[in-house]
């Protein structure tokens, strides 16, 4: 996990951990902006820094976002960022149902791309 910061001062936090999605090994990311600090392009350049960070250090070929169906400006970041629009899942979670999004980048394709261009 990763603190986002802006001017010095902690805005939010992201981060990419192992989880397991339809039966294989992924990672999966999350993030969070406090409302003052949204709409500047904050989580865009965070999201970019922890995309970096999961291919360099991560092991899995895909990367996994899943925000709420509702919530227009994760899903915003998700497209920005490169990830491919995938289904909506629905399951239960701490005593609620949660209606998601899922959301996939392909690291291993950019590990590939990154030792094809070195020094890019």
């Amino acid at each position: 996990m990763f603190v986002i910061e802006a001017d010095g001062e902690p805005v939010g936090g992201i981060g990419w951990w192992t989880t397991q999605w339809n039966g294989d090994d992924v990672h999966e990311t999350g993030w969070f902006v406090v409302p003052s600090a949204q709409g500047h392009g904050i989580a865009l350049a965070a999201t970019a820094l922890m995309i970096d960070d999961a291919v360099t250090y991560g092991t899995q070929k895909l990367l996994t976002a899943c925000p709420s169906v509702d919530n227009r400006a994760s899903t915003s970041l998700c497209e920005r960022s490169g990830f491919m629009r995938g289904e909506v899942e629905i399951f239960p979670f701490r005593g609620t149902t949660l209606t998601v999004r899922m959301w996939t980048l392909d690291l291993e394709g950019r590990r590939q791309a990154a030792v094809r261009t070195p020094g890019s």
